[in-house]
């Protein structure tokens, strides 16, 4: 079969699409046909080494795919079921979607959601599914538009791209915060109402700065999140699942103690299954297809390595669908 398969040298990192034969899959209870995958930004890390996000070599890449069951052990399904899986060590601990078989544990996977094509899905990945728990928890945390506006930061990437179309849909005025302004005209189109420049996040953060949205979904950590909540209105809360500008957070308990902000930790890779299912429910019926497709370019495999780099380096706009 064919795989991106990730080694560690002397040298460093090396990652390169070849041949590996379908016994060197490890354990699990079901095999799955992979059709699809995606290039998210944690996958550019994997494959550039910039973080140590592999933990076993050698590894194949890609932390998400969408195929077809070959053969299952597993209760939950039948051989010629489609299935999306996300998270759960994939392409860190366990071989991942850059193959053209996965073995994995049955648990791990969700069906594919009515109304989705397993390129959509892919289209969607790591990235959209992570977007969706962000509106989720915002909406369980009880805050409506309303309310304020939606900060999304980050906002011309994966988890950005999809966390607009999907807040505004369901009604946010959406401000979009973006180190690449010339996409403004892409942003819009998505259903951002204003766009400004990440310097406005980026410097120092003070305690506390002029109320500016009621709610927000970061994807980029350190001084970003910190003048996100820094501005966030009373009551209101931010999203954090991304640390694309840094894991640090300079920030003080001033949001927390004086407005009530509440910051909203998101995982994506172990979420529980029940929250998974909701999530993709959410997405089949929530996220507009012809702005997902919008956002959306396909490539062949022997274009993954290359986007890794593209990713890392702020050159990728929306969501990259790999064909396997």
């Amino acid at each position: 079969m064919r795989a991106i398969v990730i080694d560690k040298s002397e040298s460093g990192i090396l990652a390169k699409l070849g041949e590996l034969p379908e016994d060197a899959l490890m354990d699990g209870d079901v095999t799955v046909r992979v059709t699809h995958s995606t290039v998210n930004y944690k996958d550019g890390l994997a494959i550039t080494g910039k973080a140590p996000v592999v933990r076993r070599f050698p590894m194949i890449g890609g932390i998400d795919f969408s195929g077809i069951v070959e053969v299952s052990g597993h209760p939950d399904f039948n051989p010629g079921d489609e299935v999306v899986l996300n998270g759960w060590g994939l392409g860190e601990t366990h071989l991942g979607g850059y193959a053209e078989l996965a073995r994995v544990n049955g648990d791990w996977l969700v069906p594919l959601p009515q109304g989705l094509s397993r390129a959509q899905a892919m289209a969607i990945g790591t990235a959209g599914y992570t977007a969706m728990l962000c509106v989720l928890a915002l909406e369980r945390h009880g805050i409506t538009p309303d309310q304020g506006d939606a900060l999304v930061t980050g906002a011309a990437g994966g988890v950005g791209s999809v966390a607009i179309s999907l807040l505004a849909g369901r009604g946010w005025r959406v401000i979009a915060s973006t180190g690449r302004v010339e996409e403004a005209d892409y942003l819009t189109s998505l259903g951002a109402s204003e766009i400004i420049d990440r310097a406005e996040l980026g410097g120092r953060a003070r305690p506390l700065a002029k109320e500016r949205w009621a709610v927000g979904v970061d994807t980029v950590g350190s001084t970003t999140l910190a003048n996100a909540l820094a501005m966030t209105r009373y009551g209101g809360a931010v999203a954090a699942c991304g640390l694309a500008g840094g894991m640090d957070l300079p920030a003080t308990v001033m949001p927390f103690i004086l407005r009530g902000v509440s910051l909203l930790g998101i995982d994506s890779v172990y979420a529980p299954k029940e929250r998974r299912i909701e999530a993709w429910a959410r997405l089949a019926k929530d996220l507009d297809l012809d702005k997902l497709a919008s956002m959306t370019r396909t490539i062949a495999c022997d274009e993954v390595i290359p986007a890794a780099h593209d990713i890392l380096a702020g050159k990728v706009r929306g969501r990259l669908v790999v064909e396997i």
